[in-house]
């Protein structure tokens, strides 16, 4: 069990180096202070452009994927308690709980989205396709970069459920279920934006509406 706690510790640790706050070390700015004050991929986006939003990208999915694959598959990965399915699925998770509440950050980063991914590309990489399709298509259709995440995020544990040629995966289904929840958490914010009619779309992505309007 101390190697499954340094695992997770290390995790939590790799989860909690924030692609937008390191890069933004080298440039000498805080994003949090910027923008929308989120530590993630679309405020760096519209704060420094498509060149700085791909490598935070880059490093938050990284991280991810890291974390289930080299640090769970060190030497004693599996144990007669836990197997090692098990234990890349806990360090995904602490993955993302460092990516939100970063230690080297006062606690504060990201919303879970990029790092989720990365962790499930490392854990089931045939998961990653629909649940990029659900968000491409939430975003396309409203424009709502949370709604389209959160919306991601809850597909994990259905495709787990739904998806089951040797039966139930409970270790991908519990990483679903909680990873869906700290997305959800992290982006309540955004809810309240949605409800109160103040939240940013992202016009760019919903095409659609263009070509309503230039036939029109």
């Amino acid at each position: 069990m101390l190697e499954l706690g340094i695992k997770l510790l290390l995790s939590y640790l790799l989860g909690s180096v924030n692609g937008s706050l390191v890069l933004g070390r080298f440039r000498g700015i805080d994003i949090r202070e910027e923008g929308s004050g989120n530590a993630g991929a679309t405020n760096a986006l519209r704060t420094h452009g498509l060149a700085f939003a791909l490598l935070v990208v880059l490093i938050d999915l990284g991280k991810g994927v890291l974390a289930v694959t080299l640090l769970a598959d060190a030497p004693g990965s599996a144990t007669p308690l836990l197997p090692a399915a098990w234990t890349a699925a806990f360090c995904g998770l602490t993955a993302v709980v460092g990516h939100i509440f970063p230690f080297w950050f006062d606690f504060r980063g990201g919303k879970g989205g990029a790092t989720g991914v990365g962790a499930l590309l490392g854990l089931w990489p045939a998961a990653v396709l629909p649940v990029v399709g659900v968000w491409v298509v939430f975003l396309i259709g409203t424009g709502f970069v949370g709604l389209a995440t959160m919306c991601a995020g809850v597909t994990v544990p259905l495709v787990a459920l739904l998806y089951r040629p040797n039966g139930l995966d409970l270790p991908m289904l519990f990483f679903g279920l909680f990873v869906a929840a700290l997305i959800i958490y992290a982006h309540r914010s955004n809810l309240l934006g949605m409800r109160n009619g103040t939240e940013h779309r992202m016009e760019a992505a919903m095409f659609w509406r263009r070509s309503q309007k230039s036939s029109s």
